[in-house]
């Protein structure tokens, strides 16, 4: 991205237009909203920070294009908003540091990249967040913006105001979703919630995956109670894996992931957890302990807690899991006994996918424990289905199976 954006700033004036999004250099946000005013043009406000891993890519990727820059350019005036501080900040980032300070506490801007849209007047009109890897999926977002009828700070006055059909809930439950109004998003989908007489049909159930994001969510009671229901639309076993997650998530996580270092009351969490989620809290705690102790690297435990819960639910972990275990315990496990384990898991996920990143880490698991002629015959298997970018590491494999060497770090 820096590299981009330097050459950006040393092209001519007449070249900056035809190359991307021309942003605004060397004015305050008083300044741009007098511009704004008097050009009578929309304002389009990036606001991003420099850790920010989607905001790199969009300032690299997308913002560059020539279609962007056309749109943005012809119906707006562009600027970027730093919202964070670097020692590698310029002299026009330093000069805007109270106005990006304004922009973060007036309009609550939590997640980045953010994008704020405002009229001619200097009214927000508009909201949207994230990486939009295709341009005209960006663009849009854009488009949105001018239009008074998809506007989201329009639409939301609307609500206010009184509008609350149900087709209109539903758009304004997503439209929240996109401008990351989260108090927004609970209230208004826990309205649409509460008008449906069937929460279950293929429209609802996909409606209720999007906004059950925590146990406080009004969806989470309706799906624990109604698990077959939800099946049903998801497919079996879809209500446990959002139950289960979502109560390691409120439940479990905070509590033994404090910034303090402590060991967890497994006991007393057990009990609690048991207590509150009858049928869900045993699996839960498993699970929990898993990606606890794998956190921690306190690999001893770790190996207990994933035996453990693999006996007690293997059968409904999905292959990427089962590898990611397998892979985990071949890296880190020093036992004979949770490798031969580790290798049935790892067996399991490419049954019925051939998957060949599967296949190696089992065809490691064999070579760890001692049985180097299947590791090679699998390791090859493996080699000879993968993109010819990936066959370099795989034939290193295959090369230290042969002569010996290990394929793991102690």
């Amino acid at each position: 991205m820096k590299k981009v954006c330097v050459l950006l700033l040393f092209l001519p004036l007449i070249t900056m237009a035809q190359t991307g999004i021309n942003f605004e250099h060397g004015k305050s946000w008083a300044e741009i909203q007098a511009k704004a005013k008097a050009e009578n043009k929309y304002v389009f406000v990036d606001a991003w920070t420099t850790w920010c891993g989607p905001c790199i890519y969009m300032a690299k990727n997308i913002f560059p294009l020539q279609e962007v820059g056309n749109f943005f350019n012809e119906n707006f005036i562009n600027v970027k908003m730093q919202l964070d501080t670097s020692a590698n900040d310029t002299e026009e980032v330093k000069a805007r540091y109270q106005d990006g300070h304004d922009l973060m506490t007036n309009y609550k801007i939590r997640a980045f990249p953010t994008y704020l849209f405002f009229d001619p007047n200097g009214k927000l009109v508009h909201r949207s967040l994230g990486a939009s890897p295709e341009p005209a999926k960006f663009i849009t977002k854009a488009k949105n913006a001018l239009n008074p009828e998809t506007q989201y700070y329009t639409l939301l006055n609307l609500y206010d105001q009184g509008k609350k059909d149900t087709a209109f809930l539903r758009k304004m439950a997503y439209n929240a979703m996109e401008a990351y109004d989260m108090p927004s998003v609970q209230k208004i989908s826990e309205e649409y919630l509460a008008s449906q007489n069937n929460l279950f049909t293929k429209e609802n159930v996909a409606f209720l995956s999007e906004f059950t994001n925590s146990i406080k969510d009004a969806g989470f009671k309706h799906i624990v109670d109604n698990p077959a229901k939800y099946d049903a639309v998801k497919g079996s076993g879809a209500a446990n894996k959002l139950i289960v997650d979502l109560i390691m998530k409120d439940e479990i996580y905070p509590k033994v992931f404090t910034p303090q270092p402590s060991n967890p009351d497994w006991n007393l969490l057990t009990k609690e957890v048991n207590a509150k989620y009858p049928g869900y809290g045993k699996e839960a705690i498993l699970f929990g302990k898993v990606n606890y102790y794998q956190r921690k690297k306190d690999w001893n435990n770790f190996q207990t807690a994933i035996v453990a819960y693999m006996k007690a639910y293997g059968k409904n972990v999905e292959p990427g899991q089962l590898n990611n275990f397998a892979w985990t315990v071949f890296e880190n496990c020093k036992d004979v006994a949770c490798l031969k384990d580790a290798l049935e898991w790892s067996k399991k996920s490419f049954e019925s996918n051939n998957n060949p990143m599967y296949m190696d880490t089992y065809a490691n698991i064999l070579y760890k424990i001692g049985n180097k002629k299947e590791a090679i015959i699998w390791e090859e298997k493996a080699l000879g289905l993968v993109p010819d970018a990936d066959k370099e590491s795989y034939q290193a494999t295959v090369d230290k199976m042969k002569k010996g060497e290990k394929t793991w770090n102690d």
